[in-house]
């Protein structure tokens, strides 16, 4: 059985993951880079996916996407099966769903030109006619904050905030319905940063797109995001709401990672403690072991746990609300 993960029963769930594996083999080792991972993204949401470097993120929007061959559990896009799909099935799939990835420069072909890299994607799907192909590629570079002067350019050319917008741009001109956004902005200055998050926020907004954010960077999905998974080690162990999350963190993980956001004031600073989650160290009981699983604390808030656990953390939170 799937597990519920969508603090709204009446929304329209557009992605559903349900029990994803992603284990990656190299002789007798196993890398189990994605463990069990279940999700919901509701039509219109911005849902973040947030954790430390290496904890399965990108490998998990990889999956959704079809760069990876999950090894088990299941993708759904709109009710249709997707994981497995054959070559025209990719393609059919990727004018619905689309990535921009995290190293702008790495992404762009170094010798095409910015029209040559946005066109791409319309004439792989058959579009020849020269006179709306730049009609498009025109409209998409104004939508992202270019100019049409731009397109006979080169990305060297260009700041790493431009080159963001025209990875964008290059995702968004197939019209998709969703887009897995690779931490989009970690490799941008922070003044720049928030050009882009605003960026995406607008199209969002104009376009009707529904977002996989991932991120490690806990203080940017705070304020883009509807709701947040918080993964560890290959697995999903906290998904609540954006405000639910930051009022009552319950997974010690999740605790740990918001005691590390710095803020722009010098006395809680220097009076700030960073807490260290060691699962199962110092007396601490033991969210990762065998027998939990993601259980719902309260409507809408899922942490991996015991039951036993659960009860405690339900307890937990009524007392402080």
């Amino acid at each position: 059985m799937a597990v519920q993960t969508s603090d709204d029963n009446t929304a329209e769930a557009l992605l559903r993951v349900e029990h994803l594996c992603q284990y990656f083999r190299k002789g007798k080792n196993v890398n189990k880079a994605v463990s069990d991972v279940s999700f919901t993204i509701n039509k219109g949401e911005v849902f973040g996916l947030v954790g430390e470097s290496g904890c399965g993120k990108t490998t998990t929007g990889r999956a959704i996407i079809g760069l990876y061959q999950p090894t088990s559990g299941a993708i759904y896009y709109g009710g249709e099966r997707i994981d497995g799909l054959g070559k025209r099935g990719r393609k059919k799939l990727a004018s619905k769903i689309q990535m921009i990835y995290q190293d702008p420069i790495s992404s762009l072909d170094p010798r095409m030109t910015v029209y040559d890299i946005i066109a791409e994607g319309l004439l792989i799907n058959g579009e020849r006619n020269r006179d709306r192909l730049d009609s498009k590629v025109y409209e998409i570079l104004e939508l992202v904050g270019l100019t049409k002067e731009h397109a006979a350019r080169f990305p060297h050319e260009f700041s790493g905030g431009q080159r963001q917008r025209i990875g964008i741009a290059r995702a968004v001109i197939m019209e998709p319905e969703l887009i897995i956004a690779d931490e989009p902005v970690s490799a941008l200055d922070v003044s720049v940063q928030a050009q882009v998050i605003n960026l995406l926020n607008d199209l969002r907004q104009r376009l009707g797109l529904t977002i996989l954010f991932i991120a490690h960077d806990l203080s940017v999905v705070k304020y883009f995001s509807d709701r947040i998974g918080v993964m560890y080690f290959g697995r999903l162990v906290e998904l609540a709401s954006s405000k639910e999350l930051f009022d009552h963190p319950l997974h010690p993980y999740t605790r740990s990672l918001l005691s590390a956001i710095p803020l722009p004031d010098p006395v809680y600073e220097k009076m700030r403690q960073r807490q260290v989650y060691r699962p199962g160290e110092d007396g601490d009981p033991d969210y990762l072991g065998e027998d939990t699983s993601l259980l719902e604390v309260r409507e809408g808030h899922f942490v991996m746990c015991t039951e036993k656990i659960r009860e405690s953390l339900a307890g937990e939170i009524d007392e402080s609300v």
